[in-house]
């Protein structure tokens, strides 16, 4: 059964446009590893500093080599006080 994430980061409103610049970059790289079926950000209609990846993996283990990889590493450097708070729910198919 597919993993299916939601990742919830909240931007510093005066590093809003650093860290959607290095969102969007982790789109392309990411789509493009072992097991990732879809990526997708969003951004808060209400609230722009917002952001939200839904993401749907084959397995938990390839996402977590999704988590360990270097795109993720390198956002964390670049983004390092731009975030406010980033929330994670890893979630199956109920039923």
């Amino acid at each position: 059964m597919p993993l299916i994430i939601n990742a919830h980061i909240h931007a510093v409103a005066e590093k809003r446009d650093l860290v959607i610049a290095e969102l969007n970059l982790l789109l392309a790289p990411t789509r493009a590893e072992k097991g990732c079926i879809s990526y997708i950000l969003y951004q808060d209609n209400l609230d722009p500093n917002h952001f939200m990846f839904q993401e749907e993996w084959e397995s938990r283990e390839l996402w977590q080599d999704h988590m360990k990889g270097p795109g993720l590493q390198r956002w964390s450097e670049k983004t390092a006080g731009a975030v406010a708070e980033f929330t994670l729910y890893e979630m199956t198919e109920a039923g």
